[in-house]
């Protein structure tokens, strides 16, 4: 009966991965994969984590289960981060919060919810959106339909072709919103873009469903999720799924947060109940390590400083990376406006041309990025930047 099934095609963003690996170019860039690398390409434990680690293994005395919850610790220190500790939802307790295996199964468990609490729902993705967005929502049974959100001729927002979509939906749709550093794109709303958003949430009935996946990694902590704050204020309900992947360099521990927020604390405790449900059908109980490191970073004093430090230099970085890649483009005569590239924030960008030249520059020039020509800045270092720059007029012109 095994046979029944084909054999399906190897990812086509991972099977870059094996693609770079093999090639002997000396000069090889790889700006596939969205992960954060450093000047020597290495994608290195943040020292706050390995002092939390240390810390962690010190006093770690059990391996039993944690709970359907997840780290105690860790759930609360994230509803603070991303909607501020001051915030009027956290102090009425009408948020229902779990630990989940990373913003993955965040997504896919707050995709469920949605699914049992109206399985008509229509969810609006950005077009585009991260990749792994519609089949994580898709496979939870739920309708997905695309909302206009990138201008392809200026590497901005066309917000008036989104919100033109949005003033038409209803209460039954959920329109999921990136929370800072769009991606694939890397062009963020504004936040009056935000106050819009709210606007038309309130007007229409929708609910928002906003993944925060590089909280930090763009204008900064607070800043990165100001909208999505001024949103949390004046909706009754919304879905919040977030992952320390990228902010705490927490990949391979897959760490991540579920945040449904509803309208009183007697709808919160029900809501807690089903989305543990929804979690135990799934995978029982999310992995604890990570939840615990995060758990010690957001709440010891030292090591929440050095944390921010941290993140805020790799942010700094690639701010630069961007303002050096265009500065060579610049230099090198490049006839493709490309500046862009300098306003879009967090570790995408789309450059913005064809996949036969992105192609050309992976064949001709070792340069390796997905073929919808989204670019991982992280992945760029000072060396680089003058030959890819040379590649790129090459391939452009």
């Amino acid at each position: 009966m095994f046979d029944r099934l084909p054999e399906l095609p190897a990812d086509s963003l991972l099977g870059l991965i094996s693609m770079f690996r093999d090639d002997t170019n000396p000069k090889k860039v790889d700006l596939g994969v969205g992960v954060y690398r450093d000047e020597a390409g290495h994608t290195a434990i943040m020292k706050a984590v390995q002092k939390a680690q240390q810390m962690h293994l010190d006093q770690e005395d059990s391996k039993t289960y944690i709970g359907p919850v997840g780290v105690p610790g860790f759930v609360e220190g994230i509803k603070g981060l991303v909607l501020g500790n001051d915030s009027a939802t956290i102090k009425d307790n009408r948020i229902a919060a779990i630990q989940t295996p990373g913003g993955c199964g965040a997504l896919r468990v707050g995709s469920e919810f949605l699914k049992r609490l109206n399985s008509d729902f229509t969810v609006w993705v950005s077009d585009p959106t991260w990749a792994n967005h519609i089949p994580l929502i898709r496979s939870a049974g739920l309708t997905i339909k695309t909302y206009p959100y990138f201008d392809t001729s200026t590497g901005a927002v066309n917000f008036d072709a989104m919100d033109e979509q949005l003033a038409k939906l209803g209460p039954n749709d959920v329109v999921l919103l990136h929370g800072c550093c769009h991606n694939p794109t890397g062009a963020d709303l504004s936040f009056d873009h935000w106050k819009t958003i709210t606007e038309r949430a309130l007007e229409t009935g929708f609910i928002p469903y906003v993944d925060i996946a590089y909280q930090g990694l763009g204008d900064g902590l607070e800043e990165d999720v100001a909208g999505v704050r001024y949103l949390s204020e004046r909706v009754p309900e919304m879905v919040i799924a977030t992952s320390c992947s990228k902010n705490f360099g927490l990949y391979r521990e897959r760490t991540g947060c579920l945040l449904i927020q509803t309208e009183s604390a007697q709808t919160a405790k029900a809501i807690q109940t089903q989305i543990q449900d929804v979690a135990r059908a799934n995978y029982s109980m999310s992995p604890a390590y990570g939840g615990f490191l995060v758990d010690i970073v957001l709440h010891n004093e030292a090591l929440n400083r050095e944390w921010k430090e941290e993140l805020d230099a790799m942010a700094t970085r690639v701010k630069s990376l961007r303002h050096g890649l265009l500065e060579q483009i610049k230099a090198q005569g490049v006839s493709q406006n490309f500046d862009f590239i300098t306003e879009q924030k967090g570790m995408f960008s789309y450059l913005g041309i064809s996949k036969e030249q992105v192609t050309q520059l992976r064949n001709d020039f070792s340069i390796y990025m997905a073929d919808s020509s989204r670019i991982n800045v992280a992945g760029l270092n000072t060396q680089c930047l003058e030959y890819v720059a040379q590649a790129l007029k090459k391939v452009c012109g």
